[in-house]
């Protein structure tokens, strides 16, 4: 049969088990408020200012990327090509 919980029923706790009770809280509390602040502050502080050099450089590696995958798409295209006329040579000879 289940034990009923109610008014009556005792509860003991040592003195250690309190304290770390007591101790887990109040450092749970104490994380949550200086999280909750750094975010504040975190909020406040200004962007980091990008250089124009930075900008620029990042700007050249973008169009460098895009003209190395047109290079790929390219050389992918005419290897695709060769592979359409062996294709159709083969189904002309059967």
């Amino acid at each position: 049969m289940a034990t009923q919980i109610g008014e009556s029923t005792k509860v003991t706790l040592d003195l250690k088990t309190i304290g770390i009770i007591i101790g887990f809280t109040i450092s749970l509390a104490t994380t949550y408020f200086t999280l909750k602040s750094d975010i504040a502050l975190a909020k406040e502080l200004p962007e980091p200012v990008i250089s124009r050099t930075e900008y620029d450089l990042k700007d050249e590696l973008v169009r460098q990327t895009i003209m190395d995958t047109q290079q790929d798409v390219d050389q992918i295209l005419e290897e695709l090509e060769k592979i359409d006329e062996r294709l159709y040579e083969i189904r002309k000879n059967q």
